[in-house]
């Protein structure tokens, strides 16, 4: 008489994603790839997403979020410090697969020691090899057996360079949504439904918020001497203190909303938006918005030489064309800032060329069910049903 199977062997997966957007893709990763082959033990890098799913965080993202050539190497310390416990990590038991998320100049060097372990990588959301730093794709190629994308325009291009790769579409799709009833969630956060709301998104990062908020906040109070019926809402960051907003604000009628950006862009008249994922998010949202963005000038200087896009808006690359104004670096001037919002709320055909190329944006990333497909691939390389390189 044979004995009854035992439980389920619980497999560890390492998953690593260093910012705010790279944490939620990965929390919903996580979640479908449970349902997919049961038990596993998660540990990495994450945050309050990847966190919700049992998974044991070596750092935080509010740790690691820095952006900026000067800004890391201030943090390189700290880096190098998480990096090494990650390795420690790795090396204190098997791991089975490690899934790196997007978070280019820690992922890329951690792939590298893990494929020195031989332990097979996936990565979910590429690099932005396309935009810059192109000799990067050595190490893509080397150390990552699965490339899953997000964007449809990436596919082609690893194809093209012999990387193994995925479309899955954009986690975005099914996750950005809007309040069921807008005017009841204004109502909520103190605003007026019957008149105009601006949301303004100014980052994910400490260092991006020190760098655009000053400029955003000229333009607040140029459209709020302008325009006395307009109202701000800004969206704070999972991350982020409230505090560190107080000072660049100072004075100004502007209505700080946490952990609710969604509901917010979906119910604003308007936004001004950073460069990054926002730009998406306002897309999937139907959010007409300016785009704004400011490094340190070092960082800017030393980085501009290497990047390769006519756009820096990821709406504005999906699309082709300018979709939405972008004011990046010197052209971020508080003016420049408030007249362009004030095109968007008073120039009718302004606005629906807007809208326009924003559904155009919304086509190209695909339907929902991204990180269900990204699970799919990802468990098929766990349980070996698929094969790790191309």
């Amino acid at each position: 008489m044979s004995s009854a199977p035992g439980p389920p062997s619980r497999r560890r997966l390492l998953v690593s994603c260093g910012e705010p957007s790279g944490d939620l893709y990965a929390g919903e990763l996580v979640r479908h790839l449970r349902e997919r082959v049961g038990p596993i033990d998660v540990f990495g890098l994450g945050g309050d997403r990847l966190r919700s799913q049992d998974a044991r965080l070596v750092a935080h993202v509010s740790e690691l979020a820095v952006v900026g050539l000067v800004e890391v190497l201030r943090h390189l310390r700290r880096l190098r410090a998480v990096f090494r416990a990650v390795l420690a990590e790795v090396d204190r038991e098997p791991v089975a697969l490690a899934v790196l998320v997007d978070y280019a100049g820690f992922n890329l060097r951690l792939a590298k020691q893990l494929r020195r372990r031989g332990i097979p990588v996936v990565y979910y959301v590429s690099p932005q090899l396309w935009a810059w730093r192109r000799g990067r794709m050595r190490t893509v190629r080397e150390c990552v057996d699965r490339m899953l994308v997000i964007f449809p325009f990436e596919e082609p291009f690893y194809r093209a360079a012999g990387v193994s790769v995925t479309f899955v579409g954009h986690p975005l799709v099914e996750l950005a949504r809007p309040a069921r009833d807008p005017r009841a969630f204004l109502a909520a956060q103190g605003l007026d439904p019957a008149r105009p709301v601006l949301a303004v998104l100014p980052g994910s990062r400490r260092q991006e918020v020190s760098h655009n908020l000053p400029p955003i906040a000229g333009a607040l109070r140029i459209l709020h001497s302008r325009r006395p019926e307009l109202q701000a809402a800004l969206a704070v960051a999972p991350g982020l203190s409230e505090e560190s907003f107080g000072a660049a604000l100072h004075g100004l009628p502007v209505t700080l909303v946490r952990g609710q950006a969604h509901a917010l862009m979906g119910a604003a008249a308007a936004g001004i938006v950073a460069s990054g994922t926002a730009t998406v998010e306002a897309a999937l949202l139907d959010l007409a918005s300016v785009v704004v963005y400011r490094l340190s000038p070092v960082s800017y200087a030393l980085g501009r030489p290497f990047v390769h896009v006519a756009h820096y808006a990821m709406a504005n690359l999906i699309a082709g064309r300018r979709v939405l104004t972008e004011l990046i670096q010197r052209d971020f001037e508080p003016a420049a800032v408030a007249e362009e919002v004030g095109r968007l709320l008073d120039d009718a055909g302004h606005r629906a060329s807007v809208r326009s190329g924003l559904a155009a944006v919304r086509a190209a990333l695909g339907g929902p069910g991204a990180s269900a497909r990204a699970a799919k691939v990802v468990a098929g390389i766990l349980e070996g049903t698929e094969a790790k390189k191309a």
